[in-house]
């Protein structure tokens, strides 16, 4: 005797070789030997063996319609045997039986389960709808398939233009076009990008890392939408200076000016000037919630995108041939150089001139200082400052800058259609980056100081065990050497800057500050830079590594030289361009290496690097390390 049972879910066929009252002993057609409950029986058959009967009764069941059955059957719960049993017209043989019982289990859409071989016939409404469900998968399959079949012929299917940013920068799997893409990326070994490049749907390398960025950071779009002109205080008192700034040739959110004048009786009272568009943006308003929003001005190679809009800081930048809104530190300086007194005011400032560092260093370096001179316009207040800036570095017993790295400038001449890269050297610790370091250093400290003596919260850069971070207590600043240092010097282009500047002109006006230390406004405003900044700066530095590749690429440099960082990490010279080098035999850091750079990618800012030889480290070689200052 044989039994066909059900056991996980899967039909079964063997020999009895004990039946009990509840349960039987089975030996299987693979002659494994099982015990089976009686109720998990569910035909009991002499022939065929069991072998046989799975394998006929799986053939003939292909050749039922289920939708005859689904017809044939009553509304009533039925067993199916007795379905069988109609079907045929007869008493069915066991393959038979067996064959409508396979049926009927590989057709839940038309017969629901109600036991172990009992089915109920699916109610009208839910057969259609279950099979309009199974014709939509199909046809979804189908589509599936056509899409990812154009992609891989290259061709960009039709549903694909409004969603493209979509597909390469957060996909959504439940869409048929995630799914098509990423067929097709399986079957041709491409990622999504470079399929999609194939496809010709990414024209630009470039657009595709800076659209990656809007996308996250910039969901709704660049514009700054409606907002109302700012209002300027009308008696703000002029000074009686002739300020000038320095800044690079690009430079558009002139934040700080300076400005020198004799005193009577020896010595000079000298002005650090700041832009204030604290006066004419209040935290509430519409120009107050978009710096909010923004925290920071974005900065690339060739681009930018600004905390506020740039008829807003046309109005408060300190341009030249116009008195602009400032909020002035005064320092009395005697001969000796040591700061003898301070006071701030909030005033209007004359803007002389915008010097800029390409036509200014030429003039003024190490070399024109030592050798006394050309002489030309704000030769003698530059001078002045520097002085004054070497005494305040000594006294503070720490650098402004790192003399012995490097800064690169990225000119992008957009002219050309993908275009031009031009990045430009520039050793760090001039006398003109040391003159701008310590103005902006004494006066982010003075700042911090009086807010922190007065007891106004502010948000403070703090440094201590080389460890820098945000907070509303007035610490000390390791790095620097100062008891405390609030970011006060770039209201234009950082929110936290704006923020304490909002601060420093309540106090200097006699009102209440718009923030207090423990409002939800003010921690949640200086969480939110710090993580932001982070990302602006981490951005910033991958488009760097983009248009440094372009630049080998454009330049044709296939050999080139590099140091050692650690280990297989090098930093090529000339380029502010980190590489692992996995050739790279042990050397120590800083040593001179050649190395051949090939296989530029563009969309992934990799490229290839191998070992070619040691060069040997110069006395002078630089340093490595990726160190940074603040303003």
């Amino acid at each position: 005797m044989h039994v066909l049972f059900e056991e996980d879910g899967a039909f079964k066929a063997g020999t009895v070789l004990a039946d009990n009252a509840t349960s039987l002993q089975v030996e299987t057609s693979t002659g494994k030997r099982v015990k089976v409950k009686a109720a998990n029986v569910l035909l009991r058959f002499a022939a065929p063996t069991p072998g046989e009967l799975l394998d006929r009764a799986g053939s003939e069941a292909e050749g039922i319609e289920p939708e005859f059955l689904w017809e044939a059957c009553g509304e009533a719960e039925f067993g199916f045997e007795e379905l069988a049993r109609e079907y045929f017209g007869r008493t069915p043989q066991p393959v038979e039986a067996a064959a409508i019982l396979l049926r009927l289990h590989a057709a839940p859409i038309h017969f629901h389960r109600k036991g172990k071989g009992r089915f109920r016939k699916a109610p009208p409404d839910i057969l259609k709808a279950a099979l309009a469900g199974l014709e939509k998968k199909r046809q979804q399959a189908l589509a599936i398939e056509r899409m990812a079949a154009e992609l891989k012929a290259g061709s960009l299917p039709a549903e694909f233009p409004p969603l493209l940013k979509a597909l390469l920068y957060k996909p959504d799997r439940n869409r048929l076009e995630t799914k098509a893409l990423e067929l097709a990326c399986e079957e041709s070994g491409l990622s999504a990008p470079h399929l999609l490049a194939r496809c010709g749907a990414i024209p630009s390398s470039h657009d595709y890392h800076f659209d990656r960025f809007l996308w996250e950071f910039f969901p709704q779009g660049t514009g700054f939408g409606e907002y109302e002109a700012p209002r300027m205080p009308e008696d703000l008192p002029r000074a009686d200076v002739r300020a000038f700034s320095i800044d690079d040739a690009a430079t558009t959110e002139i934040d700080d000016a300076f400005s020198v004048a004799p005193l009577e009786g020896g010595g000079w009272r000298i002005g650090i000037h700041i832009a204030a568009p604290g006066l004419g943006i209040r935290p509430d308003s519409a120009l107050g919630e978009i710096a909010r929003s923004r925290l920071s001005t974005v900065y690339m190679p060739g681009r930018k995108i600004t905390m506020l809009p740039e008829e807003v800081v046309e109005r408060f930048t300190l341009s030249a041939g116009r008195d602009c809104p400032a909020l002035s530190l005064y320092l009395e300086v005697g001969p000796d150089y040591a700061v003898r007194g301070a006071h701030s005011r909030v005033e209007r400032v004359p803007v002389a001139a915008n010097l800029r560092h390409h036509d200014i260093e030429p003039l003024f370096n190490e070399e024109t200082l030592a050798a006394g001179g050309p002489d030309f316009e704000y030769r003698r207040e530059l001078t002045l400052l520097w002085e004054f800036a070497t005494v305040l570095e000594a006294g503070r017993g720490k650098p402004a800058t790192n003399q012995q790295n490097a800064e690169y400038s990225f000119y992008v001449d957009w002219a050309e259609p993908e275009g031009r890269i031009d990045i430009v050297e520039r050793r760090r610790g001039s006398p003109l980056d040391k003159l701008v370091a310590e103005l902006m250093i004494v006066a982010n400290a003075s700042w911090g100081k009086l807010l922190a003596e007065a007891q106004v919260a502010a948000i403070y850069r703090v440094q201590a065990a080389g460890k820098v971070r945000m907070t509303t207590a007035a610490l000390s600043h390791e790095g620097l050497g100062v008891d405390c240092y609030a970011w006060s010097s770039s209201p234009l282009r950082r929110y936290v800057d704006l923020i304490n500047q909002w601060q420093l002109l309540a106090h200097l006006g006699g009102e209440a500050p718009p923030f207090t230390a423990r409002s939800e406004a003010l921690l949640s405003a200086m969480r939110d830079f710090e993580i932001t900044y982070a990302a602006y700066a981490e951005f910033q530095r991958g488009m760097e590594r983009y248009w440094c590749l372009r630049w080998l690429l454009q330049e044709g440099v296939g050999e080139t030289t590099a140091r050692v960082v650690r280990e297989s990490l090098l930093r090529l010279e000339h380029l502010p361009f980190f590489q692992r080098c996995p050739s790279l035999p042990a050397c120590d850091p800083r040593t001179r290496v050649s190395v051949a750079i090939s296989g530029i990618d563009l969309l992934t800012a990799e490229a290839q690097c191998r070992y070619v030889a040691t060069l040997g480290e110069p006395d002078s070689a630089e340093s490595v390390e990726d160190e940074t200052f603040p303003e």
